[in-house]
């Protein structure tokens, strides 16, 4: 019915990369920690010393910004007997994209039946 990373969930059970368990009593979870830094990238400091002897037009080169996402996001999975977790890179969607995978997660384990 889903996959997120390496787990896979049907009706009843959530499939593990070491086995299948029940899906009744487990607990879905999602950790953001993704750090988010602005900078000047090194090619701009490069041009900006190229080009300020020719002319101070040079200088806008230092107004090049540069985006960089550090850190990861995990998913993890704990119920009866197992705890399981997978981190994905981060960027500017995957906060939200493990959210939405961790809440469709959570609905199907309320609807799961326990296995006898």
């Amino acid at each position: 019915m889903l996959q997120i990373g390496d787990m896979a969930l049907t009706s009843t059970h959530v499939i593990l990369p070491y086995g299948r368990y029940p899906l009744h009593g487990a607990t879905w979870t999602v950790q953001d920690s993704t750090q988010v830094t602005d900078g000047i990238p090194v090619v701009a400091i490069v041009l900006t010393i190229i080009f300020v002897w020719f002319c101070l037009l040079g200088l806008l080169f230092l107004l090049m910004k540069e985006r960089r996402y550090l850190g990861f996001v995990t998913v993890s999975v704990t119920g009866p007997g197992f705890h399981h977790a997978a981190q994905f890179p981060p960027g500017p969607q995957s906060g939200a994209w493990a959210a939405q995978m961790v809440g469709q997660a959570r609905a199907i384990t309320a609807g799961a039946p326990p296995v006898l």
